[in-house]
């Protein structure tokens, strides 16, 4: 099988499937390059996955990856980043061993093929030029032979003419001989130039072409045998990466059978564990015995019905029953509903059963409970010495409970500890090159590092001291000093011992949703102090903001303290949402506001207000 002997007169067919061969190569290569391309592009894809999921430094963020879980996230981003470069190495080989290396042979397979057409097309000029002095020697030859036939004629008609002089008939037999040895010559010419012709002929169609086809044949043949070559490398270059994306993957499992639920448990009671004892028991209060409450009794006010509240901060009773927020708001959260919300009304008219059979009819509960109930609804309120607007967090962590005081104190010792430590390593330079200075004076002057060293050692004095400081509340936390049980019993809500307990269970109660608590001496001049700074200020506080709208599904009639009356379809400011007690709390203007039951308003909460 042989193109120079099957396909001898296939001369343009073969060129044209030459160039398809090539053209079929090319974009083989163009194939692999826009693989390369989208390794790298999905490996780019990756490693911004992975950053974008990474805990920012020194934020939030950071102390949550503290849990097994979250560092089996970590681990898991980071076997997603080794993953990435994976898919670049396979872009860089096929890149460098594909690529490159079929264009190099594109552009040599592109000049071999020229170089045989080449041959090819001059072999065929030659055996033309050939056939055409064959036919031009051929036509000759015809063309004397019919002059010479014609002279011939002309002799013998001359010749039996016997008016023509015999000088003419001697003239016409040598023309006539002349044309007949032209004839000959052009015959003689003829012979030659065919003789040739067919070797030359001979020659084209079994020794030139032949050589020449199997030229190209043997191009096209290295030209699928290199593609299928470059074919296997494309495979190859991916399973060689094959091993270390499994151990990536391998790394992920490992990073996910780590992961210990117990040990997160251990670390979410060591992040929100305050220190506090549970309150204790309520005691009973019967309302059948005639008595007077005053505020230093179980409850702020007097009951229900006997007037209007009387409580008095710092001798001032101008109409206000709290120093921070106006009259009411204080009376809508200190009257929240505690019972369990009615359920929605099951007729087909709403309106009919305005609350059910278990509207949240309130029974006489003490104004101190509901006190208790305002002190935990403010999660931002730490401490009253830092209500004043633009306080910060006390520098002993005061507004922080037991346990979550003493880990933020330890974190505050160790970090002095850290730099202290890293200012001693600076002095203990400072006096190495000292030191060289003073056994080479030609290196520098060893009194212009005095003032650093001076400088550095007052830095660690000052650190010294605040460590010393912040290691005295730590101990005065963990018990070390005598001062711990007196605290202690100022957080538990022992210290006053006047007290009743339910009035110990409000000072117990002072801890807020996120963890912080209000440390006195006592809840009277305590409060004393606050009427008399913070009254005016506060009078004016602004309006809780809204955290999304409701709309009215049922009418409800709010006819108890705290809730709120509503008609179906009314569309309303929702400032708290349900806390699980089946209630939330709504606007309808600036002054109007209270309590409705969850089932009988449809929320749509805004979530970037929520989350401002």
């Amino acid at each position: 099988m042989s193109w120079g002997t099957e396909l001898w007169d296939q001369f343009d067919n073969l060129e044209k499937h030459t160039q398809w061969g090539i053209d079929i190569l090319e974009k083989y290569i163009k194939f692999v390059k826009e693989r390369t391309e989208i390794e790298l592009s999905y490996a780019k894809q990756l490693r911004n996955l992975s950053k974008k999921y990474q805990p920012k430094k020194n934020s939030k963020e950071e102390e949550e990856y503290k849990y097994t879980s979250c560092k089996a996230f970590i681990s898991t981003l980071n076997e997603m980043n080794d993953y990435a470069g994976q898919h670049e190495v396979i872009s860089e080989n096929m890149a460098s061993q594909i690529i490159v290396d079929l264009a190099r042979y594109v552009q040599e397979l592109k000049q071999e093929r020229k170089s045989n057409f080449h041959d090819g097309r001059k072999a065929q000029q030659h055996i033309e030029t050939c056939w055409k002095q064959l036919e031009s020697s051929k036509r000759r030859f015809e063309r004397d032979c019919k002059e010479a036939d014609r002279a011939q004629q002309y002799f013998e008609k001359m010749d039996a003419d016997i008016n023509v002089t015999k000088a003419d008939v001697e003239k016409a037999r040598q023309q006539a001989q002349i044309r007949h040895q032209m004839a000959e010559d052009s015959k003689a010419d003829y012979s030659s130039i065919l003789q040739k012709f067919n070797h030359e002929q001979h020659e084209y169609y079994h020794t030139h072409i032949p050589n020449i086809f199997q030229k190209i044949q043997e191009m096209e043949e290295r030209r699928i045998v290199r593609i299928g070559d470059s074919m296997k490398t494309y495979a190859e270059v991916d399973r060689q990466v094959i091993p270390i994306i499994g151990k990536c993957l391998d790394g992920i499992v490992k990073a996910a059978e780590s992961i210990d639920q117990k040990n997160d448990s251990q670390l979410v009671i060591e992040a929100y564990k305050s220190g506090f004892e549970p309150p204790g028991d309520i005691e009973f209060e019967d309302y059948t015995q005639p008595m007077k409450r005053t505020v230093s009794d179980n409850s702020l006010s007097n009951s229900r019905g006997e007037g209007k509240p009387d409580l008095k901060f710092g001798g001032k009773s101008k109409g206000k029953l709290w120093p921070f927020i106006k009259k009411n708001k204080l009376m809508s959260l200190l009257t929240s509903p505690h019972q369990p919300p009615p359920p929605p009304p099951a007729s087909a008219s709403p309106s009919a059963v305005p609350n059910g059979p278990q509207s949240p009819k309130q029974q006489k509960e003490p104004l101190s409970h509901r006190f208790n109930e305002f002190m935990t609804s403010k999660p931002k309120i730490h401490c009253f010495r830092s209500l004043k607007r633009g306080g910060a967090t006390p520098e002993d962590f005061s507004n922080l409970p037991p346990e979550q005081r003493r880990k933020k104190l330890q974190q505050k010792v160790d970090e002095l500890n850290k730099e202290i430590q890293k200012e001693m390593d600076q002095r203990d330079a400072i006096t190495k090159m000292k030191d060289v200075y003073l056994k080479n004076p030609q290196m520098g002057d060893p009194a212009s590092l005095d003032h650093k060293l001076a400088e550095v050692s007052q830095n660690i004095e000052k650190l010294r001291l605040e460590t010393q400081k912040f290691e005295a509340w730590l101990a005065e936390v963990e018990g070390r000093l005598p001062a711990r049980s007196e605290q202690m019993r100022r957080q538990s809500g022992l210290y006053d011992s006047q007290n009743t307990p339910t009035v110990n269970n409000c000072a117990q109660d002072r801890e807020s949703p996120d963890g912080s608590y209000t440390e006195e001496q006592s809840q009277e001049s305590e409060v004393k102090v606050l009427a008399t700074d913070f009254d005016d200020e506060f009078d004016d506080e602004e309006p809780l903001p809204a955290i999304g709208t409701c709309k009215a599904l049922y009418t409800f009639e709010g006819q108890n303290e705290g809730t709120i009356s509503v008609v179906e379809g009314e569309t309303l400011y929702v400032i708290e949402e349900d806390k699980g007690d089946g209630w939330t709390r709504i606007r309808r203007n600036e002054d109007e506001e209270g309590y409705v039951p969850t089932s009988y308003v449809e929320v749509y909460l805004d979530k970037n207000a929520k989350d401002s």
